[in-house]
């Protein structure tokens, strides 16, 4: 398995933070996205996170998801 990059590693970072930050778990982030119009599941997300492998539009949509209107990078 080819290893994350460094901006890989970063985006994964930032969204598991503002995760922590919001007290949203997998789960509770799936209901969210899905009261948006996501379809995703858990363990999607889980891997998602695990690799750092997902869109500039599934990070957008998640912070949307849990109310992240502002971010620090």
């Amino acid at each position: 398995m080819p290893e994350k990059t460094d901006w890989e590693a970063k985006a994964s970072n930032l969204l598991k933070a503002e995760l922590k930050r919001k007290g949203v778990t997998y789960a509770q982030l799936v209901d969210k996205l899905s009261a948006i119009g996501v379809d995703e599941k858990e363990v999607n997300i889980r891997n998602k996170l695990a690799r750092g492998k997902f869109t500039a539009a599934f990070l957008i949509e998640c912070l949307s998801a849990i109310g992240a209107n502002e971010v620090r990078l």
